[in-house]
């Protein structure tokens, strides 16, 4: 049995032959139905300029989700501080959690959150990437106005997101709980939370470490159908592993016929040992592993599968495996 919280990432994946409005319709449904399957969490990424994911701001899929549902905790997965000012980041999450008391979370990140460097210079307004000592001061900036600037009733939850050693860092020293990408980056999860449980400052945030493990599951009830449904995911990772964000995704049917050559197929079945693929029982296994492995808090899982019903049936056969909140 999967013995911590589980919660679920949005990524808003627009499917071959669909409308960015088809993706937004589901995403409705699919916040309702991860409420009812009792998962904790859902979270929403930022995204931009990108054929695979929708450009939808979490702060509204987040407002939109509240207003759909009752009790599950929702926010951003992240949302990205170098593109936006601190105080708008805080007057945004501050009234969301106004409006829905504790059930707001703000999980920040760092990334530009797009592969094409214009769109990347355009929502920075012209800058460069933010430094670690910039990304630092619009971290502390939005937590210390969320406090003496905001502060309209319940404050959201801060999370940092981190993908390596240096997130891992300032989270630390700034008492934040870590949701880390494991998802992403799984070869840098060990070593990073090490850091940040050795380095971790108490904070009016955090009292002590508490990390979130994201995971990339897909869950069907067969090996061969998980894997079937996570075809279209590998042929937008072996874009990804070039650097480059503008692959579609793909039907399952499409996938099935992409040429991958030998070192992507190496690369995707590395990547692929460390995530959650297969039967029910396989990926519970797996995900009892991960926790035995980090000792995470929570986990947080992904699952850019096609269709909704599939992904949905995905989260619903983990749920089965998991033990019930409270």
């Amino acid at each position: 049995m999967i013995t911590v919280p589980i919660g679920a990432l949005e990524v808003a994946m627009v499917q071959s032959g669909a409308r960015a409005a088809d993706t937004l319709r589901d995403t409705t449904e699919f916040a309702r139905r991860i409420e009812d399957l009792g998962y904790l969490r859902l979270w929403y990424a930022e995204h931009h300029h990108s054929p695979a994911i929708g450009a939808f701001p979490p702060v509204v899929l987040t407002a939109h989700a509240a207003a759909s549902t009752s009790s599950v905790r929702l926010g951003s997965g992240g949302v990205l501080a170098p593109n936006h000012a601190p105080i708008m980041l805080a007057e945004q999450f501050g009234t969301l959690a106004a409006l829905h008391s504790g059930r707001i979370d703000l999980g920040i990140g760092r990334g530009p959150g797009t592969f094409d460097e214009p769109t990347a210079r355009a929502l920075r307004r012209g800058a460069g990437p933010t430094t670690d000592d910039e990304y630092r001061d619009d971290v502390s900036a939005i937590l210390r106005l969320l406090v003496d600037e905001v502060a309209l009733g319940p404050l959201p939850e801060p999370w940092l997101l981190s993908s390596s050693t240096a997130g891992a860092a300032l989270a630390a020293e700034l008492g934040l709980p870590i949701a880390f990408a494991h998802h992403i980056r799984p070869e840098n999860t060990l070593a990073a939370l090490d850091h940040y449980r050795e380095r971790f400052s108490p904070s009016r945030w955090c009292a002590r470490p508490r990390v979130l493990i994201g995971v990339e599951t897909v869950c069907a009830e067969t090996q061969k159908e998980a894997a079937w449904l996570a075809g279209p995911m590998d042929v937008v990772k072996v874009g990804l592993l070039k650097g480059r964000g503008d692959f579609p995704f793909p039907t399952p049917e499409e996938a099935a016929t992409h040429p991958f050559t030998a070192q992507e197929t190496r690369a995707l079945t590395s990547f692929r040992a460390h995530q959650a693929h297969g039967s029910p029982d396989t990926v519970a296994q797996h995900l009892t592993d991960l926790v035995d492995l980090t000792g995470a808090d929570e986990l947080m899982l992904v699952t850019p599968v096609h269709a909704l019903a599939e992904r949905l049936r995905s989260y619903e056969l983990v749920k089965q495996y998991a033990v019930p909140a409270g």
